[in-house]
């Protein structure tokens, strides 16, 4: 019989998802559910503890308190034996995430029309898989601004979604970077199953894992912070006028990491939104 669970159910989250999944991860949490401005997250009642409640409380406070919100308030639900991995399997389906990519599960192909470019998804978490925003609105600008020939370079690969899919829409190599471990393993598996194996590479850490320059295309999902942090680094592996693509931000993002961005050096081409996600296509040369 499947183990009980407990789950959480955070609220007023939106900013800190990526940061807290991250986190929960590595607490013994296996699964994660994006609904609006709900995240539920799912641990065996086996792990549950007033200790473990004690470091998700410190956990949440010091992830708001780093990025100046409030902090999110949570539920705990103690839940009967269940199939959860079956159930969570059924709520991913494929999704059309822009004119011409169709995103799917490998338990769930789809359905493509002439000219659609099918990516193959089997995700490890529940992100990555093109239902959250910030994906969907990468996926859009790349479909402009991926340009055959490309050099990538896809930071916070995640399942390796945004390195595949510039690949299939015309660049010749990507290499994608993660800090989290979960990654290095499941990016490999999807780029296997598109075909595009031979023409990426995953690897596990920071920039500093990423000796090599001259990329023409830098893809950046991750939040704000963290893009903030890196601007220069990320300008130290580019060549000529490349094309950089931010995602993971929130219309509050906007006037402050615009004002990181001219400081930095990039100018803004466009920006891209749903509902109060936005990302930014921008050119940048190398120092």
């Amino acid at each position: 019989m499947p183990a009980s669970h407990v789950e959480v159910t955070i609220t007023g989250a939106s900013q800190l998802v990526d940061e807290i999944v991250a986190l929960l991860t590595n607490e013994g949490f296996e699964g994660f559910w994006e609904d609006d401005n709900l995240l539920k997250c799912y641990v065996p009642e086996a792990l549950w503890s007033p200790q473990l409640e004690e470091r998700l409380s410190d956990l949440l406070s010091a992830s708001a308190a780093a990025r100046g919100i409030a902090r999110p308030a949570w539920l705990i639900s103690h839940l009967e034996p269940r199939n959860w991995n079956a159930e969570w399997e059924a709520g991913i389906v494929p999704i059309r995430v822009s004119d011409r990519i169709v995103i799917a599960p490998t338990w769930h192909p789809a359905t493509l029309q002439q000219g659609d470019i099918g990516i193959t998804i089997d995700p490890k978490m529940s992100f990555g898989t093109g239902y959250h925003e910030t994906t969907r609105l990468m996926l859009r600008m790349m479909e402009r601004d991926v340009h055959a020939g490309d050099q990538v370079l896809d930071i916070g690969t995640g399942t390796g979604i945004l390195a595949i899919a510039s690949i299939l829409l015309g660049a010749e190599h990507a290499i994608g970077v993660d800090v989290d471990e979960w990654s290095s393993e499941n990016a490999p598996e999807n780029a296997r199953l598109n075909g595009v194996e031979e023409r990426t590479v995953f690897r596990e850490g920071d920039l500093s894992v990423v000796p090599e320059s001259k990329f023409t295309l830098v893809l950046a999902n991750i939040q704000r912070n963290v893009l903030e942090s890196i601007l220069a680094d990320i300008r130290s592996k580019i060549t000529g006028e490349a094309r950089v693509l931010f995602s993971g931000l929130l219309d509050v993002d906007r006037e402050p990491f615009t004002a990181s961005l001219k400081k930095a050096g990039y100018t803004i081409i466009s920006e891209t939104n749903e509902q109060e996600w936005i990302a930014l296509s921008c050119t940048a040369a190398r120092p």
